[in-house]
């Protein structure tokens, strides 16, 4: 299979802190395994752009939106370009990002006021424009500017770096086909259980089993450890490691996507999507 590459899968968050890191997983691709080497705890946004900036070759997978629904680029007036759009929106301060989204959807009849992209509907995922709960809204808003400002290659947005890909990755639709709709993490201490970490314990287990390789078409080499975590940061960073490798796997092939992605929106990288 030739040589190896690095991997890397990042678990996101819009407010990095040492309390709430962005996690990441780094590891190593032949083709044939992804071997897990190090689990990296980011602190703030400065951590996160020297990773971006650390010269090829890499492949990431990273847990935010990368794009938002066409319908509401269209409807709010951003320019019909990825890398416009996100110019315009890093154009805005935090406050006024989520005002301009909040003005959107306030005189739009309900069902019509949150909207979501292809790869959303195919996942369950949330809507990109989503600002409170778990706010992918400003992840978005945090992330891909500096995506952009990178000058990594993202392959269903914009044009860069070819040796430092960028993927967008989503753990809860791997989470659901290896073990079904079970709950296996929470934030708040008050609700984490132990059953949710039985839950992460099988979760690992399929992921590095017989399973996840009939999956992914690679066999994964993973610690236990990486279930300690309530929150599942590790886990889930792992996960997006493993979708960062198969869209590698599948780079000749669009990277997993459709020939008729909307490079507006973007896509998932999972072979659940391949097969819908």
């Amino acid at each position: 299979m030739g040589r190896s590459t690095t991997v890397y899968g990042i678990d996101f968050t819009s407010a990095p802190s040492a309390r709430k890191p962005i996690t990441c997983v780094r590891a190593q691709f032949d083709g044939r395994m992804l071997a897990f080497e190090e689990l990296l705890l980011l602190n703030d946004f400065d951590s996160f752009e020297q990773l971006l900036a650390t010269p090829g070759e890499w492949v990431a997978g990273m847990d935010f939106p990368f794009g938002q629904p066409r319908r509401l680029v269209e409807n709010i007036g951003w320019p019909l370009s990825w890398a416009g759009y996100v110019r315009e929106v890093s154009s805005f301060d935090r406050r006024g990002f989520r005002q301009a989204l909040e003005d959107y959807k306030r005189d739009r009849p309900p069902g019509d006021k949150h909207h979501k992209r292809q790869c959303d509907v195919l996942t369950r995922s949330q809507s990109p424009q989503t600002l409170y709960g778990t706010p992918v809204g400003l992840m978005f808003f945090e992330g891909a500017p500096r995506l952009l400002n990178s000058g990594v290659h993202l392959p269903y947005h914009h044009d860069g770096d070819t040796s430092r890909v960028v993927l967008e990755a989503y753990p809860g639709v791997a989470a659901r086909r290896l073990i079904g709709e079970t709950s296996y993490k929470n934030d708040s201490k008050a609700k984490q259980t132990a059953e949710q970490r039985q839950a992460r314990q099988q979760l690992l287990r399929e992921l590095t089993g017989k399973t996840g390789q009939g999956v992914y078409g690679f066999s994964i080499d993973a610690p236990k450890h990486l279930v300690d975590d309530p929150g599942a940061d590790a886990l889930d960073a792992l996960i997006c490691a493993v979708q960062a490798a198969w869209g590698q796997a599948c780079s000749r092939a669009n990277y997993g996507a459709p020939e008729s992605v909307d490079r507006l929106e973007g896509w998932i990288a999972d072979p659940s999507l391949r097969a819908s």
